[in-house]
């Protein structure tokens, strides 16, 4: 029976993978641990002379000699047992460390369609969980068992040397003690794997319930959110036990096997000793260094545990790694300095997961135009302005800034022509001043307080308990709707990119919130192309051209006034605003 297959094989090549770019401390810790090895076979071997020296023959400068030997090799054994434990951990920690980043900086190379399907707690789960259980594996259950084989060799090597018989009884028992290792092994690795995914899902249930918890207490959902935890909670507690039933018979069942092979020695050993053909010092020396040589495989058999945990998890973790984004970039992508802010949708159709969503889209928008895109729910307006900073590559056709395809250029470059402000007006759990200048942190003081005064935020910022300095709470819980909106229009002032999508930048807005903020769009998109996402046709009117989208399909075009006058799509939906209104 083997004792990893395939998968596990790989996980654990990758694991070592890890530990590969630590060779120096990797080589001081093995050096250490050659030491303990050799001091570890020397304990054992001591226990002969002092046998048959000291107590039979009671020699007395053996008994003033052997008690200084066991004082040095055991001060070698301790000195080095510390730092083969020290240098292998912390290669275990910095390797794993190094994956953690690899592993948060590769979700953030991914494009939107992997965050679309992704659920939050799971990745966070992964990056915390999973790369947690990878530590455990790398810096306890790897490292232990590089120690401990050492150990086990030396040991074997002493005891063969002491009597080569009784070796051969001892290590035709070792196989057997291994099978534990490998009969649980894949199954505590399922286990682990189940009670992981558990994890993620529970992981989920915690950030759905906390970030939303507003609507939790407005619904009286508490209940339910908390019959939702317990479930999950229940599901980790029930692998948890499944896996515990495993490990925990592991080493009882391993003592066992262990104990046959030493009744057997001590019936052979003892024998021998009985008709003159070995020393008491030789049998106890050999069986000092057979009960040492136990502790080790013992051991192992142990670590199996946490090594399967942490395959499993290194598996769930390469899920991720392995996966390829589709937004690449060319080899050779040009650098986009500073754009112009023409726009160009060329023949752009674009499916999701085979769904179309847009068809054979064709516009061309002059620099400093603005372009409104009205429609019902679903109808792609979204999805056609993701396609311009390459959130998503279009399916046929191309869209060009500048006359250039943005395939052909490079993604930063890109996107830092590009300002957005959306409906959800994000905010992170930082200081007003250090939210305005996310996009643009090399700007300074004065840039950032003409930035909040042309987003009509100045007055109200400098009215907060610390002003600029002012913490604003997870996703700006602290400021109204109008409030974080304006901080994020002055984010995007601040970044001065010539081109700027609005994503239904008002409609979460009352109408006293939604003028203001509307002053401060206005200021934004002077000069800027602009493409305005809304639902509110009265926020659109300033637009150069309104286009209807409907079904993935441009089906008018042209000014509010002349679209009313077609008496079609238009004019249906701001019919229905206005007899609504």
């Amino acid at each position: 029976m083997r004792l990893l297959d395939p998968v596990g094989k790989l996980a654990l090549r990758r694991l070592l993978e890890l530990i590969r770019p630590h060779l120096r401390r990797l080589a001081l810790a093995g050096v250490c641990m050659l030491l303990v090895s050799a001091a570890s076979a020397g304990t054992a071997y001591l226990i002969k002379p002092a046998m048959d020296e000291i107590f039979i023959k009671k020699d007395l400068a053996m008994l003033k000699l052997l008690p200084a030997a066991f004082l040095l090799v055991s001060l070698i054994k301790a000195l080095s047992d510390w730092g083969s434990t020290y240098f292998l951990q912390s290669v275990g920690l910095r390797a794993v460390t190094d994956l953690r980043q690899r592993l948060f900086n590769h979700i953030h190379d991914m494009p939107l369609g992997f965050f679309d399907k992704a659920s939050t707690g799971v990745l966070m789960s992964r990056i915390t969980n999973d790369v947690k259980e990878i530590q455990m594996a790398v810096t306890r259950a790897v490292t232990g068992m590089i120690k401990d084989s050492l150990t086990v060799v030396g040991l074997i090597f002493v005891v063969f040397y002491q009597n080569w018989k009784l070796a051969i009884i001892a290590v035709a028992v070792l196989p057997l003690a291994f099978y534990p290792l490998v009969r649980f092994g894949k199954r505590l690795r399922k286990l682990a794997r189940k009670r992981q995914e558990t994890v993620g899902n529970l992981s989920t249930v915690l950030h759905e319930s906390f970030t939303g918890v507003r609507i939790v207490k407005a619904f009286t959902m508490e209940d339910h959110e908390k019959r939702r935890f317990a479930d999950q909670n229940q599901g980790v507690l029930r692998y948890q036990l499944k896996a515990l039933r495993i490990d925990a018979l592991s080493s009882p069942l391993m003592e066992f096997i262990g104990a046959i092979g030493i009744s057997a020695i001590i019936g052979y050993g003892g024998y021998q000793v009985v008709n003159g053909t070995s020393t008491p010092g030789t049998f106890f020396s050999f069986l000092g260094a057979l009960l040492m040589l136990y502790k080790p495989v013992k051991s192992l058999n142990k670590l199996n545990s946490t090594l399967q945990t942490g395959i499993a998890s290194m598996v769930r973790v390469y899920e991720i790694l392995d996966q390829k984004s589709n937004i690449v970039e060319k080899p050779g992508a040009v650098v986009l300095e500073r754009a112009e802010g023409a726009v160009e949708f060329r023949n752009v159709s674009f499916a999701y997961d085979s769904v179309p969503v847009l068809k054979d889209i064709n516009i061309r928008v002059r620099p400093g135009e603005i372009i409104a895109l009205v429609g019902s729910s679903g109808g792609g307006k979204t999805t056609l302005v993701n396609l311009i900073p390459r959130f998503y590559d279009v399916t046929s056709g191309a869209v060009l800034v500048d006359g250039m395809d943005v395939r052909d250029l490079t993604l930063r470059s890109l996107r830092n022509q590009i300002a957005m402000v959306t409906q959800q007006s994000f905010l992170f759990n930082d200081t007003v001043r250090n939210n305005i200048a996310y996009g643009a942190p090399w700007k300074d003081e004065e840039a950032i307080i003409e930035a909040a005064k042309a987003a009509y935020a100045y007055d109200f910022i400098r009215e907060l308990p610390n002003g600029f300095d002012t913490v604003v709470g997870e996703q700006g819980v602290m400021l109204s709707g109008g409030q974080r909106q304006r901080i994020c229009i002055a984010r995007a002032l601040l970044k001065d990119a010539p081109i700027l999508i609005l994503d239904e930048a008002t409609s979460a807005l009352d109408s006293e919130a939604e003028q203001e903020v509307q002053r401060a769009l206005e200021n934004l998109m002077q000069g800027r192309t602009t493409f305005v996402i809304a639902h509110r046709l009265s926020t659109i009117q300033i637009a150069d051209r309104i286009l209807v989208i409907s079904n993935g399909r441009i089906v008018e075009e042209g000014p509010h006034q002349a679209l009313l006058a077609l008496r079609g799509e238009y004019r249906r939906l701001y019919d229905i605003q206005f007899q609504r209104g």
